[in-house]
């Protein structure tokens, strides 16, 4: 018998759902050998964070009609994902593994692509940097920069502030999100993970 881990603005997530979520999730990161061996508390604990944000994100999106996944837009994720677990045999024993039909894969990696996309709406702009922040980035930090201010170096520069000033602006966004959600955890390590 399937537990349920969460209720999230209504919707249950069970225990089952969550580990296949966190799987794709991982396996879409390169982390293939996680297919087909058991997830440890910690690793459920940021799954199940990651399985509440996407679905609250996409739950607001539906309110409002917006940020529709497009069918080759999932398919080139099935299809990626069919790659990195070797190939059609290799997606079916994950399929059967977990109790699921492709169908259901699909849902989950569209929900992680609308996420994806309405979390990037949300933040990308905001997240640029200008020149003169590059510039006053490699003038306190000329140390880790040997050689000229060139291309190459204001590149690596804007690259990394920009990746920072995403990652405060999407976690921002993410805690705005969750503020006046409607989240019960159940499972014992869910409770754990509470924020």
């Amino acid at each position: 018998m399937d537990r349920v881990v969460a209720v999230i603005e209504g919707q249950v997530l069970t225990q089952s759902e969550l580990e296949m979520e966190a799987r794709v999730a991982l396996i879409q990161r390169g982390a293939v050998q996680v297919a087909a061996l058991p997830l440890d508390e910690q690793t459920l604990q940021g799954a199940l964070e990651f399985s509440i944000n996407q679905r609250l994100q996409v739950l607001s999106a539906d309110r409002l009609q917006a940020f529709p996944a497009e069918p080759a837009e999932v398919e080139a994720r099935l299809e990626a994902f069919r790659m990195r677990l070797g190939g059609e045999e290799g997606l079916k024993r994950f399929l059967a593994r977990h109790d699921v039909d492709q169908e259901a894969l699909l849902a989950v990696l569209a929900r992680g692509l609308r996420a994806e996309r309405i979390l990037d709406s949300r933040v990308r702009l905001k997240a640029q940097v200008s020149e003169a922040e590059v510039r006053h980035h490699y003038d306190e930090h000329r140390d880790l920069f040997p050689g000229e201010f060139d291309q190459a170096a204001r590149t690596a520069i804007r690259e990394q502030l920009v990746r920072a000033r995403y990652g405060e602006l999407a976690a921002q966004a993410l805690a705005e999100v969750r503020k006046s959600a409607q989240v019960r955890r159940v499972a014992p390590f869910a409770r754990e993970a509470r924020r």
